[in-house]
């Protein structure tokens, strides 16, 4: 039938030609944009329907804006005291916080690191035995091994003593892990729900956007956020496990656990499709020496949000930036911007892992690094096991904490959640752990970098092509 097979020829040239022009019109990254537009045009068809799988990204949440703003006279208030307050090197950065999280700064928390799931997952456990109220869990991935179970069962024993527990699970993230947590949440009571299952009715929303989140949030008094998956993985202590990974926890404590709290009922609001609202008193007075703020970061909102409080952090530091990322693919501005403040005469330091469990994300990042160490930034390569801790640290007087790493899922596709922190004493704490790890990090040089073999630099350089659509 040559009249269907020309309608069909027509739909295809259709296809591609919204695509095309979807890419022209909203793609920011001119690499990306051409490189989709090469696909549409070389595959008539295939190519567009690959882009609307994969290459849009934005989503617009129905849930309500849950996140506490800066809102209300008191808030300002506080907001402007606790501000005031601060080192004076630190108000440009806070500034541009305040302009692109539109959420109040907060005073008297208590924030702990927890080293790997050996420190933890215990304190977690604690605060799920004694909550009363509620418990909220966000995670990425939640394992059936021998911890996820602990959980399971610390979950239902509080549904049992009457608490209000939820807990959001990742859909893709849950893949992981055979059987399926969430089918073994419900059974033993436990309300429990996926993020954006996968879904032909828009696969692209549904399998390019993840929630990324890790959190913890008992009773909207204690709250635990950082790097971290349920699961076996993170025992870092177990040396049979193959899989084993290192990382950091924190568990928090303060007027900033609200705003955790919020993070969490927003996006179960999203995948319920009700209102949740916190009846929590906003903003309660706390004891703690940190001053905080929660991040909340995902491309339902402006997804730029992280960036831009990195370049604020950068721009701010005068003595010492420390980077510890699992994945680092850096856009164009932030190797500006790294680059600009190493030219200041800022010392920058940046540790990634010698072992990575994402080898493709490990050749493109490897790209990267001589527009770095032509600006003399200092690089080392951690050894095993796989180092999935995320720290982002400015002049031992600010800490950023959380989920995100420094590439683009996370800083344009991801849901995340991190934590902005302001207390010179848990800052020196963790440049003390960067200091011992670099300390048994093997330096990746200048030379190191050029002498590496052409076909690994190929292999590199094709990895970097791609770096747009990891």
């Amino acid at each position: 039938m040559p009249g269907l097979g020309l309608l069909v020829d027509i739909v295809l040239i259709a296809v591609s030609a919204l695509a095309v022009g979807h890419a022209v019109l909203y793609k920011r990254d001119p690499r990306a944009a051409w490189g989709w537009i090469v696909t549409c045009v070389a595959f008539p068809g295939v190519g567009g329907l690959v882009y609307f799988l994969f290459g849009v990204n934005r989503i617009q949440t129905q849930a309500r804006r849950l996140g506490r703003r800066m809102s209300s006279v008191a808030d300002r208030k506080r907001h402007a005291a606790v501000q005031a307050a601060l080192p004076v090197e630190v108000a440009a950065l806070v500034r541009v916080s305040d302009a692109v999280t539109r959420r109040p700064l907060v005073d008297g928390n208590r924030v702990q690191p927890l080293h790997n799931g050996e420190e933890a997952f215990p304190a977690m456990w604690e605060a799920i035995a004694g909550a009363r109220r509620s418990v909220y869990l966000s995670t990425y991935i939640f394992e059936s091994n021998a911890t996820g179970l602990r959980f399971m069962d610390c979950l239902a024993e509080a549904v049992r003593r009457g608490a209000d527990v939820k807990v959001l699970v990742d859909a893709v993230g849950e893949r992981y892990s055979r059987p399926r947590a969430t089918a073994l949440l419900r059974a033993r009571g436990v309300p429990a729900a996926r993020f954006l299952p996968l879904s032909l009715r828009n696969p692209a929303i549904h399998l390019n956007l993840r929630n990324h989140r890790k959190l913890l949030v008992v009773d909207g008094s204690v709250g635990f956020t950082g790097g971290m998956n349920i699961g076996d993985r993170h025992l870092a202590g177990r040396l049979d496990n193959p899989d084993r990974v290192v990382d950091l926890q924190f568990r928090v404590t303060g007027p900033v656990v609200p705003q955790m709290e919020a993070a969490f009922l927003e996006d179960w609001s999203f995948v319920s499709g009700k209102a949740c609202f916190s009846d929590l008193v906003p903003n309660p007075t706390g004891t703690g020496p940190a001053v905080c703020r929660g991040v909340s970061a995902g491309p339902n909102e402006d997804f730029e949000k992280l960036t831009w409080i990195l370049i604020g952090a950068l721009n701010a530091a005068r003595e010492r930036v420390l980077i510890m990322t699992p994945y680092f693919i850096p856009s164009r501005e932030l190797i500006a911007t790294l680059n600009a403040a190493a030219l200041r005469g800022v010392k920058i330091e940046l540790l990634l892992p010698g072992q990575n469990n994402l080898p493709f994300v490990d050749w493109a990042s490897r790209a990267y690094l001589w527009e770095l160490l032509k600006r003399d930034i200092w690089i080392g390569f951690q050894p095993p096991p796989f180092v999935h801790t995320k720290l982002f640290l400015v002049d031992e007087q600010y800490a950023l904490v959380g989920s995100a790493n420094l590439d683009p899922r996370s800083l344009r596709l991801n849901f995340e959640f991190n934590l902005e922190i302001y207390d010179r004493g848990l800052v020196a704490e963790l440049a003390h752990h960067f200091d011992a790890a670099k300390a048994v990090s093997r330096r990746y040089t200048w030379w190191d970098d050029q002498n590496r073999p052409l076909a690994i630099k190929l292999r590199d350089g094709v990895a970097r092509l791609l770096s747009p659509y990891l």
